[in-house]
């Protein structure tokens, strides 16, 4: 039986002073590590939505973009050709290991990307930085996630934010983040329909 609407603002009215209440030991702010793991699809995505709510806020961003740099992602396209004075876009890495079959351009790759990240962190006007498929690398030992963890810990800036995507996040890391995320695939039209990434959905 449904609830009438007696019933049901009684409910509501109850659950705003719980929530007025909860919010009222919730003052403090900071620059947030989030992670986005998981086989699911949408950690990127979720990633380039945070980028979207930078620009609109005015807050200056950057993208870093691990193995998937030779893609013609449509939102590098859109960032670089329309957003450019918001937000820093450095493509690194040649696709993904499996095309480029060579370790030591994709650690070289890799090095270059974690170093255009660790610039723009360390950037007092950028309050994003999202590095996306960084996991990846750090999966494949291209860097060391010591490295990257004793970083973030040390001198990433009190109020900026870094966002890091891809599967298999190391446990280091996720000790670490203020906020992990882990996408779980339930279907997938690649994998249960042959279906190939197309534009728009995946790049």
């Amino acid at each position: 039986m449904s609830e009438t609407s007696t019933e049901h603002n009684d409910r509501m009215r109850a659950l705003k002073a719980e929530r007025d209440e909860m919010m009222k030991s919730k003052r403090s702010k900071k620059g947030l590590i989030l992670v986005h793991t998981g086989d699911g699809k949408g950690k990127s995505s979720s990633g380039f939505g945070m980028i979207m709510r930078c620009i609109g806020h005015g807050m200056p961003c950057g993208v870093v973009q691990f193995i998937k740099g030779g893609w013609e992602t449509g939102e590098k396209k859109f960032l670089r050709e329309r957003f450019a004075d918001a937000c820093e876009f450095v493509v690194s890495g040649e696709g993904f290991t499996w095309e480029t079959q060579d370790r030591d351009r994709d650690i070289a790759a890799a090095r270059a990307g974690w170093d255009a990240a660790k610039r723009m962190i360390r950037d007092p006007e950028k309050r994003f930085v999202l590095l996306d498929e960084i996991n990846i690398a750090l999966r494949y030992d291209y860097l060391d996630v010591n490295e990257v963890v004793d970083f973030l810990s040390s001198e990433k800036p009190q109020m900026t934010h870094v966002c890091l995507t891809g599967r298999n996040a190391k446990p280091e890391l996720i000790e670490i983040a203020d906020l992990v995320t882990e996408m779980t695939e339930i279907k997938h039209p690649f994998t249960d329909q042959g279906v190939v990434a197309q534009r728009g959905t995946e790049y």
